[in-house]
């Protein structure tokens, strides 16, 4: 074999190679650095705070493109940055929206929306007996917030203790849970909150 065609085939060999190296790394900035943090990204779960709908240790990947076309919708369990330190993600569920006036009482949470003269009793069926607690407040929110709670509310640090979670911190909602197998589920913990209306 001629020793200048036998380097020519190795050059064109190792060209072809670097230019799949180029592809694929590309491929990873764009996939993981560009697409990753606007579409989905994983989380796992820390903390009892959501107890029992979402454990310790489960493996989440949080919807980060819905919201950016509609809004979140009460019954919805988020992932947002933490107010008083976003490097810091929770997992909370919402429970007022924008606008409204949040009564809890004895642990019964009402909703009186501004623009009605109804007020609303949330039916939580998402919160077994042990998780309950019997605080009394009032919260006005703004159009830019939304008050968010545990399931666990006995052990759940969230808008009852750090104040109205502003929209720009959600980050968006679990789309699937993977861990464990027995538990793999699309948009998890996910309730369209039924309500009981007074006048």
């Amino acid at each position: 074999m001629n020793p200048e065609t036998h380097d020519q085939k190795k050059k064109i060999f190792w060209k072809g190679v670097w230019e799949w190296i180029k592809v694929i790394a590309i491929a990873y900035i764009l996939g993981f650095w560009v697409i990753k943090p606007f579409i989905i990204e994983p989380f796992i779960v820390d903390g009892a705070s959501m107890d029992p709908t979402f454990s310790t240790g489960q493996y989440l990947i949080v919807d980060r493109l819905s919201y950016r076309f509609e809004k979140p919708a009460r019954g919805d369990v988020i992932v947002f940055e933490y107010p008083n330190d976003p490097s810091i993600y929770y997992i909370k569920r919402i429970i007022g929206l924008p606008g409204e006036t949040v009564n809890i009482k004895n642990g019964v949470v009402t909703i009186t929306k501004s623009s009605e003269k109804s007020t609303i009793t949330l039916s939580e069926p998402y919160i077994e007996e042990n998780h309950k607690s019997y605080e009394n407040m009032q919260v006005a929110l703004t159009d830019s917030q939304y008050f968010v709670m545990g399931d666990n509310r006995a052990q759940s640090s969230d808008s009852r203790y750090w104040g109205p979670l502003p929209a720009n911190l959600i980050t968006g909602r679990p789309l699937v849970r993977l861990t464990p197998p027995t538990q793999i589920a699309v948009f998890p913990g996910e309730y369209r909150t039924a309500s009981t209306t007074i006048y």
